[in-house]
């Protein structure tokens, strides 16, 4: 079944979502690499092959996307990317009921009160379509890139 053919109604939140954050003040290349990181780590095919055809259409390195799971140990992310990373991984993850103090305390010295909401956002609204994908088996590797622009 195509959840997004049978659910169009029960998607219109999360497309009026992506069309929000098509506008924040967040770099849309880095929602793009929170996207492809968390998809990564919930294993999301489809979602893998969006973004990180998305990010390559949009001049991203492949050097940068084949070291993102390594992130941490590699010195070709900038401190904001790190810490948006650091943020994505925490939310995502969450665990001990809260985001670790230090990530919380680093995102805040990084990012705006409107960016880490937004980041926020984008991790919640990833990992919504990440669980849509995975649970009704959308296959990856068909995606063009900017076939799912937000107007």
């Amino acid at each position: 079944m195509n959840p997004f053919e049978k659910g169009q109604d029960a998607l219109k939140a999360l497309y009026g979502m992506g069309m929000y954050l098509a506008k924040s003040p967040v770099e849309q290349s880095l929602l793009n690499l929170i996207y492809f990181r968390v998809s990564q780590i919930n294993g999301c095919a489809y979602c893998l092959d969006m973004h990180s055809k998305d990010l390559r259409a949009a001049g991203e390195t492949e050097q940068r996307l084949y070291m993102l799971d390594a992130w941490r140990e590699t010195p070709v992310y900038t401190n904001r990317e790190r810490t948006a990373l650091a943020w994505a991984e925490a939310v995502t993850k969450i665990q001990d009921g809260h985001v670790p103090d230090g990530v919380y305390n680093e995102a805040q010295k990084q990012f705006t009160g409107e960016e880490l909401v937004d980041l926020t956002m984008a991790v919640n609204i990833i990992n919504c379509y990440n669980r849509i994908n995975i649970a009704f088996g959308v296959q990856g590797g068909s995606y063009v890139p900017g076939q799912h622009v937000a107007q």
